[in-house]
Order: C-alpha cells, then sequence, then structure tokens
C-alpha cells in the first residue's frame, strides 16, 4: 500500500487525539510554565518520569489502535493479516523508543518529521522476520506518528520562547564561525583565490599520474591515473611510541597524575594517508620503494582536487581547503643553497606559476598550509640538522598548518622531531592481501595480454619463498610483475638477478620490443649503457646526492665515452640524449637537474662501480651510514667470493674501532644483513659475522631493538630464550622479533606469552598487529596473562579473534583501523572492560555499550558526532577524557552531571565556558584542562561546579595563562594547580613547568 493511502485513512481515523495520549499535557507540575530552558523529549513523554499516565503495556494498546485503524477501508491490506501482532509489537516499540532520544522539543523540530522516524527507527531495535511490506508500512506508520508529535510541540505555550532562545545561541555560533571563516579564506580582492584555483589545478596535473615501474609494456602508457594506480598502506606506531622503556616506577601520585593528563596515548597506525588527519605533524618512516614519494603525490592531489566526491567516502575529506606545498628535498638542496622560505616555496620546486606577493605566508599563517616534507635521507646526513633547523623555524611561524616529513627508518634518530610534537610512524610493508592487490591492478593496467598471468603469479607469490619475501614494496611489486610477464611466467631467483633483469629490460627490451628502433640513432647492448649510467651512479652516492645538474652529468658521460668500445664512434652528446630518455633509469625532474628513477637504481648501480673499482675503503668509510646500507649489501651481491671476504674483514675491523655502541650495531647489522646478498660466502666468515652480531644481543633499548630486526629472518637464531634473561633483556629480545614480520618469528614470540613483565607481555600485544591475526591470537594472544594488560586493537579482524575466542580484556584500547561493524562485533565485550580508549567517532547515536557493563574509565579522542548522549547510562563512570579541541556544550555538561560518579575529568580548556550556570559535579577530584592554541580557562565556573576539587593540571604552553586563581580560593580540597607544557618527547619531560599550591 503506497504511504499516501495509510495518511489518508489515518487522517479519517482521527490519528491525533490517539497520538496526544503518548505526552504530557501542560501544567506546573511538568515544570514548563515560566522557563525557556531546554525541555528533554523523556519529560515530555506520558510512559516515563513522575507524571506518568500510561504503561508500556497502554502504549501497546495505542499502537494496537492505530494499527487496526490504518487497516481499515477498501483496497489491499497494508501488511499480511498474519503478521498484524508482530507489526503492532514493533509500532509500540519504536513509539516507546520517543523516550530514549537525548534530544529536546527545539531540536526535534528542527529536524523534522522524516529525520525524527529515522533517528526512533534506529534507536529501537529493527523488526525481525518481518515482509517488506510490514517494513514498509512501519516505516510510513512512524513518519505520519512523528509529524503528529511535533505539531502538539509546536503548539505548546512555552515553544515559542525555547525556540527564540535556540535561534540566539545559534546566531551567536554562526557568527563565530563565519568570523573565522573570514580569517581564513583568500584576500578579498580575489588574487588569492584565483591564483589557488589555478594552482591547485597544476598540482592535480603534476601529480596525478603515477609511474608503476615495469608497466612499460607495448600497448601500455607509460604513467597512470594516481587514483588508479595508487594503492592506499598501512602505517604503524613509530620508534619510541608503541611501548616506551620501563625502568623502575618512581612516580609520586601527582607525578602519575600528570602523566596520565598529558600522555594519553593518542590513537596511532591505521591507512598512511589518513595519519595527518589525526595527527597535525607526522614524520613518516619507510624503507626504499616503499612508497613514500607516492603518498606524497596522493595527499597533494587529494587536497589538489576539485572533483571530491560528496561527504567522506574516501575519507580524505580532512584535506579539503587545504593548500598543498610539496617540497622534496633532493631538489631544494641540489646545489647546496638555503632552504627556501615560504615565499620561495613554489620557484624552488620550478612551479612556473607565479603567486600574489605574500600569498604563502597567508595561506600559512591562517593555518591553512598541507606541507609536504620529502625525503630527509636523500640529502647528505652533513645537512640534515640545518634542514631541521629550517623545518623549526616554520612550525615555530606558522601554528594550525599540517605537517608530513619522511625518510628512510634509519636515516634520522628516534627522537629527531619528537620534541616539536611529530608522531613518529613506519610505512608497513605490504601484506599478501595488499600484494594481491597490487598484482591485480598492475595487470589490469598493463592490458589484455597480461591478463594470462595474473593468476600464475598470485599462485608464485603463495608458493615461492624467495618471490613472496621480494614483493614487499610497490617498486619490488612493479618489477616482479613486469619480469614476470615479460619473461612469459618465468621470474629470476635472488634481489641480484631480479635488478639485473629489470636493468635488461629497461635498457634494452623495452624499445626492441615496441619496436622503437634508434630514435637517437645510438645503439647500444646493455654493458656499455650500464657502464656509462653507472659513472653517475657512482658520482651521486659518493657526494651524498640524489640529484645532479645537467651540464654535469653530460659531462661524466663525455668523458666516459671514449673509453667504451661500443660507444667510441658516436657523439657522446647523442649517447648522453639517448641514456637520459631511453634508458628507462634516468630523467630530469627539472630543466637543468638529472636523477634516477628511484633511488634504488642509483644504490645498485653505485656498489656495481665501487666492486669493479675495488673501492672498499670507500664502502667502510661509509659503513655506518644509512644512505650507504643497501650500497654495501648490493655490493656484497656484486663481488666475487674472495672479494665477498674481504669486504666482510673489513666492516668487522670497522665495529671493532667504533666510536660508540651504536656505531657499532649498525656495522653489525649491515653486515649481517648482506649475508643473504651473498652468492658464496665461506662458512667461517658467516659464523663469525653471526658472532659479533651476537655479541650485541640482547639489545640495550628500543632503537637498538629495532636495528637488529633490520636483518630480518635470520635475527631469530641469534636471540635467546626467555630462560636466565632479566625482565629488561626479555623486553629487548621481544621488540626485535616482533619486528621481524615473518613467520619463522611466532614460535619465538610464543616462548614469552607466560612472561610476568608487563613491557614483555604489551610488546607481544602490539606485535599481533604485525602478524596473521587468527594465528597471532591462537598461539600468543590467548596466553597472555590479562590481567594489568591493555588490549590494543588495531582492525577488525583483531576484534573477530577476540570474540571468536571469547576473551575478556579489563582494559582495551580501540585505534582508527577498527570500524563501526567491528566495535559492533565487541559490544558484548565491553561488557566487562574496566578502562577504554576509542576515537571519538565510533561512538555514534545510539551507545556502543551493553546496559550491563563494568565501565569506569573512557578516553574518547574525538568528540562524537551525536555529543556524549549515547553514553549517559554509563553511571559506573569515574573517568572522563574527551581529547578533542573544541569545546564541550552545554547538553554534554548535563551527561556529565547525570552519570553521578566522575571523579577524574580531563576536556578541553574552553569548555568550562558551556558550564550550566546552576550544574554541580560534587564528586569530581581532579581535572585536567587542555589549553590548546592558547585558549584559557575561565575558573570561575570551575570553583562553582567542582566544589570537591582537590587537584587541577593546565595543559598550557606556559604558566602566563594562568592569571586570575583567586576563583579557586573558595574550593576548600584544593591542593595544588599544576601548570604542564603541552609538548614532551618523553618520560623525563613529564614533570610540571609550574606547581601552584593553593
Amino acid at each position: 500500500m503506497e504511504p499516501a493511502l495509510i495518511g489518508t485513512r489515518l487522517a479519517s481515523a482521527a490519528i491525533g487525539p490517539i497520538l496526544k495520549k503518548l505526552l504530557v499535557s501542560e501544567g506546573p507540575g511538568a515544570g514548563l510554565t515560566g522557563r525557556s530552558e531546554k525541555v528533554r523529549l523523556s519529560s515530555l513523554v506520558s510512559f516515563r518520569g513522575e507524571r506518568r499516565t500510561l504503561t508500556e503495556k497502554d502504549v501497546r494498546k495505542l499502537a494496537a489502535t492505530l494499527v487496526s485503524r490504518s487497516a481499515e477501508g477498501p483496497g489491499e491490506r497494508p501488511f499480511p493479516a498474519d503478521e498484524t501482532e508482530a507489526v503492532t509489537d514493533a509500532l509500540a516499540t519504536t513509539l516507546l523508543a520517543l523516550g530514549e532520544l537525548d534530544m529536546d522539543d527545539v531540536q526535534a523540530v528542527r529536524l523534522g518529521h522524516t529525520a525524527l522516524a529515522r533517528r526512533l527507527r534506529d534507536a529501537a531495535p529493527g523488526p525481525d522476520g518481518l515482509s517488506t511490506d510490514s517494513v514498509r508500512y512501519l516505516e510510513s506508520m512512524t513518519e505520519w506518528a512523528c509529524l503528529h508529535i511535533l505539531d502538539f510541540f509546536t503548539q505548546r505555550s512555552t515553544f515559542v520562547a525555547r525556540s527564540l532562545v535556540e535561534q540566539t545561541r545559534g546566531q551567536g555560533e554562526l557568527i563565530a564561525k563565519v568570523d573565522e571563516l573570514i580569517r581564513r579564506v583568500p584576500r578579498a580582492d580575489g588574487r588569492d583565490a584565483e591564483f589557488e584555483r589555478r594552482y591547485l589545478a597544476h598540482l592535480a596535473k603534476k601529480h596525478g599520474r603515477l609511474t608503476i615501474y615495469g608497466v612499460d609494456l607495448r600497448d601500455a602508457p607509460e604513467k597512470w591515473p594516481l587514483d588508479v594506480a595508487y594503492l592506499s598502506l598501512e602505517a604503524t606506531g613509530g620508534p619510541g611510541q608503541e611501548n616506551p622503556w620501563t625502568g623502575p616506577d618512581t612516580d609520586t601520585a601527582a607525578y602519575a597524575g600528570i602523566r596520565a593528563a598529558v600522555h594519553p596515548g593518542a590513537p596511532l597506525g591505521g591507512r598512511a594517508d589518513r595519519t595527518l588527519a589525526r595527527h597535525d605533524k607526522v614524520l613518516l618512516r619507510g624503507a626504499a620503494g616503499s612508497g613514500k614519494t607516492t603518498l606524497v603525490q596522493w595527499l597533494a592531489v587529494s587536497a589538489a582536487r576539485e572533483d571530491a566526491p560528496a561527504g567522506d567516502a574516501d575519507g580524505m575529506a580532512y584535506l579539503r581547503h587545504r593548500v598543498p606545498f610539496v617540497l622534496p628535498l633532493r631538489a631544494l638542496t641540489r646545489h647546496g643553497e638555503r632552504l627556501p622560505a615560504p615565499d620561495r616555496f613554489l620557484s624552488a620546486v620550478d612551479c612556473p606559476l607565479s603567486p600574489p606577493e605574500g600569498w604563502a605566508d597567508r595561506v600559512l599563517a591562517a593555518g591553512r598550509g598541507l606541507v609536504l616534507v620529502d625525503g630527509i635521507d636523500e640529502i647528505p646526513e652533513a645537512e640534515r640538522g640545518r634542514a631541521r633547523r629550517w623545518l623549526r623555524d616554520l612550525l615555530d611561524a606558522y601554528d594550525g598548518n599540517r605537517w608530513l616529513v619522511t625518510s628512510r627508518p634509519t636515516a634520522v634518530s628516534d627522537d629527531w622531531l619528537a620534541s616539536d610534537g611529530f608522531a613518529e610512524l613506519t610505512l608497513a610493508p605490504m601484506s599478501a592481501a595488499e600484494v594481491a592487490t597490487f598484482v591485480r591492478r598492475w595487470h589490469r593496467a598493463a592490458g589484455p595480454s597480461a591478463a594470462p598471468y595474473e593468476q600464475p603469479l598470485l599462485d608464485a607469490l603463495r608458493t615461492t619463498a624467495d618471490v613472496a619475501q621480494l614483493a614487499t614494496s610497490p617498486l619490488m611489486c612493479g618489477l616482479i610483475c613486469a619480469l614476470h610477464h615479460g619473461r612469459r611466467g618465468f621470474l629470476p631467483r635472488g634481489r641480484k638477478a631480479l635488478y639485473d633483469a629489470a636493468l635488461a629490460m629497461l635498457l634494452s627490451r623495452r624499445d626492441r620490443e615496441r619496436d622503437m628502433g634508434t630514435p637517437y640513432g645510438i645503439d647500444l647492448g646493455d654493458a656499455p649503457q650500464v657502464q656509462l649510467i653507472q659513472r653517475l651512479a657512482y658520482w651521486l652516492t659518493l657526494n651524498g646526492r640524489t640529484a645532479m645538474d645537467r651540464a654535469h652529468a653530460e659531462s661524466v658521460v663525455r668523458e666516459a665515452v671514449p673509453a667504451i668500445t661500443e660507444a667510441a664512434g658516436y657523439d657522446p652528446g647523442a649517447v648522453f640524449t639517448h641514456l637520459l630518455h631511453r634508458s628507462g633509469l634516468l630523467r630530469e625532474p627539472t630543466a637543468d637537474t638529472v636523477d634516477f628513477v628511484h633511488r634504488t637504481f642509483q644504490d645498485y648501480l653505485a656498489a656495481k662501480a665501487l666492486v669493479e673499482r675495488w673501492d672498499i675503503g670507500v664502502l667502510v668509510r661509509h659503513a655506518a651510514d644509512d644512505q650507504w646500507e643497501d650500497v654495501i649489501r648490493m655490493a656484497v651481491g656484486h663481488a666475487r667470493p674472495r672479494e665477498c671476504a674481504e669486504i666482510f674483514e673489513e666492516l668487522l675491523k670497522a665495529a671493532d674501532t667504533a666510536p660508540d655502541r651504536r656505531t657499532e650495531l649498525r656495522i653489525l647489522v649491515v653486515a649481517a644483513t648482506a649475508l643473504d646478498h651473498a652468492t658464496e660466502v665461506a662458512p667461517e666468515v658467516r659464523q663469525r659475522i653471526l658472532a659479533r652480531t651476537g655479541a650485541v644481543i640482547p639489545p640495550h633499548g628500543p632503537e637498538e631493538a629495532r636495528e637488529l630486526a633490520s636483518v630480518g629472518r635470520a635475527v631469530l637464531d641469534l636471540l635467546p630464550g626467555p630462560e636466565g634473561l632479566d625482565d629488561e633483556a626479555a623486553w629487548g629480545v621481544t621488540t626485535t622479533a616482533t619486528h621481524v614480520t615473518a613467520d619463522a618469528a611466532l614460535p619465538y614470540l610464543a616462548r614469552f606469552a607466560d612472561h610476568t613483565f608487563l613491557p614483555v607481555r604489551s610488546q607481544l600485544m602490539w606485535g599481533w598487529s604485525r602478524f596473521d591475526p587468527t594465528r597471532y591470537a591462537e598461539e600468543i594472544i590467548t596466553r597472555l596473562d590479562t590481567g594489568d594488560l591493555r588490549f590494543t586493537l588495531v582492525s577488525d579482524e583483531q576484534a573477530a579473534e577476540v570474540v571468536r575466542l571469547g576473551m575478556r580484556p579489563r582494559e582495551l584500547e580501540l585505534r582508527a583501523g577498527v570500524t563501526p561493524d567491528g566495535l559492533a562485533l565487541l559490544r558484548e565485550t565491553l561488557g566487562g572492560v574496566a578502562h577504554l580508549q576509542m576515537p571519538g567517532d565510533l561512538v555514534g547515536l545510539r551507545s556502543p555499550f551493553p546496559a550491563e557493563n563494568e565501565l569506569k574509565g573512557l578516553v574518547l579522542f574525538g568528540r562524537p558526532g551525536g555529543g556524549l548522549a549515547s553514553l549517559r547510562h554509563l553511571t559506573g563512570l569515574t573517568s572522563l577524557s574527551v581529547h578533542d579541541s573544541a569545546p564541550l556544550p552545554e547538553e554534554d555538561w548535563d551527561v556529565m552531571a547525570a552519570m553521578g560518579g566522575l571523579e577524574d575529568i580531563k576536556l578541553a580548556a574552553g569548555s568550562l565556558g558551556h558550564l550550566p550556570e546552576s550544574l554541580r559535579l560534587p564528586s569530581v577530584r581532579s581535572l585536567a584542562l587542555d589549553c590548546a592554541g592558547g585558549a584559557t580557562a575561565p575558573l570561575g565556573p570551575a570553583a562553582r561546579a567542582f566544589p570537591a576539587l582537590s587537584q587541577m593540571f593546565l595543559l598550557a604552553q606556559d604558566e602566563a595563562m594562568v592569571h586570575d586563581l583567586a576563583p579557586l580560593a573558595s574550593l576548600p580540597m584544593l591542593e595544588s594547580v599544576y601548570v604542564v607544557e603541552s609538548r614532551f618527547t618523553g618520560a623525563d619531560d613529564l614533570a610540571p613547568s609550574v606547581v601552584i599550591s593553593v
């Protein structure tokens, strides 16, 4: 039956008088006269509260009457007759949900009857087992009921007054938002806006296409649209932020309170392209070819594109209205010049557009910038300190922007930017599922001729360990796909063989298979081309560069051509042009510079040149230089057995004379890692390398633990078991093993599952995200003592394992990778959780917590979309933290007051400005206020609302914002006010900058 016909029947059946019985009549007893305060729906229904006149049974009778009368009259029934009772029950349940909605009458009217009906249906259990006609009938009936209910609200004598109050408040908020918008928008004369339109279009075009190395087949274009080729990878919690190195706990109670207020452990990790949604400053580490530069392109294009999908379907809406500045350091410092100020950002990267004077300064001053600094590792180590000072100057001058800095894993120390508030994350190796996705996209992009090779390669990746171990980055996956296709389903074995085959494909087979002929009149084989190009790689690596002047590059080739027999008869200039445009290895990032298409090819060819020249002294002198790690490994791959032995001997001597333990460890790690690249190594040499590596085990601290893990699977044979290890040594070896993401690590880690030291068990929990969730959960997680252990879940798969295995954690942390679906799986589990941390956006209009729960402490990162209303029934809470820069509105204070037992609250300082004058929270003993952005805390409302307050924490940049403590003098139990700096690097920085005794 059509909804209109139902409405006709309902109108003729006098629906109004029936529904009016659901609402209380006006009168003094309801407390509705002479006031303009908000009136909650729960106080307006007649089946709740002190003036209850209907029981739930009465409401069901009203529902039965409505159903009966709407079914009367000629024509078809709106639903099957045998479902009448079920429909009546469902309608009654929906009407009863009216008393559960956390809103007032003004908000309900503003929603409209359709949206209000949707809220009612969401708040009530869904109809189970009903036919489609019955479900449609219930939807229509609920909307008609809401239409009449809202009409009753508007007829109440106090409604107009409350509406005017709400309008006034809304206008005030709107004015504030418009003022902020005016501050952020470009200049009124339109020149900035017009330039930004052109600039963003330029960025979208420049960075909107991606070269997938290896996609160089006959019918395939050289570049692909970024939104087709881009593969979103995962970022994991970075160094120093997973599980801090913990020693004996000598904190006082006050110190512990400060620590909890200041360092709450905000969610880290998740999709790499969404990290800047949770952290405004990120240092992202990743190995060569892991996708760092591609991520920078994706972020720039996502911010620049005008055809972004509505809402936040792709999760990138946080970048809207941001202006990207893509700053590859290799280009900014290619001539050794000073790093640019904002007015030179565009010219420094050879952008052809000229902005209005002062435009970049205005963008950054308004906090609208997205600053993407790519490749700290691609500038010499001696210049990185200068780069950090340049970055810090920018951070001090411009607040509110988003900052991303990328680097290879070991290029800078763990705390390189920690004191500047940067979250440190690491691009994870591609998972098996991500590799499969990449392979499918590659073959789809490569065209119909590649289709027959897709499934055989997927099978090889599952069954051939050598291939699977190489396919951990987008670069290597692209090469493997291309080689597998080009060799008709056969792949070379080992990394060196893979690169040799890739060079052959890029240098000659591409043009030959495309029937390109000799467009520059140059016909050279692979070997002479490699000899010439590796001269460029040698110069770049020796000088710590990744780009060189075009003129200098040409001069290097010109000098070498006469000595290359096959090339000697050609014009050196034409040879250089051929190599630049046809080799597939070189490119021109700007009109006057030359670099390699990827750093890995530079390292590989530089290593080849070093071995041929036998510059072993150069190799050893750079053994502790992160830019040379891959060069040394590949040099071992190029060397003959006797040469390999000499390289390893010299590396061991260098480790013996290292100036400090960290340098010694890095040299030994490089040597141990290089073992797998050697074609032949004498057993005694291998044993000496492994023995020396074993001498630095267990690692001393998390940094050494991660250095050891970079050795790979071989390090597992060197790690001692739990027997005979003290607690901190056990923590160190488990940290190392959890970073060796191979299945072989699981049996070793399982030996520590019964360990009593909390940091060991915490590290095992952290390691879960790096392995197969099911196997890891069964072999390790289920064996952990969970008494004082926080479960940290970063994916729905982990949530499903918690439920499947019946685990009941008392402390739980949900991170950004857990979706609402994963949260729904955990609903019953949450009933037994005592302390919970989670992103606020996981909490919707309906509470994820069961009615019966044991929750005592709740930390939300971001305010829920519907506010705190869905938490009202958490009456057992004693601690609530809302980490969000926006202040909590008045209705959220009402929710906190209704909880009744809160003792500890942490929230934005501006929230006190919305604290209702009559509200009191007598149970609160500790209050922490975040004064981010220079917000001041109005202490008058705090003194009034928290009469039993004993300590207060003010998270501020300095004590200057605490200019008036007089309002606190009335608090008889207040002992101290702590002013704590808002940026910290570790436990040593958690002492308060000011302690004010009261």
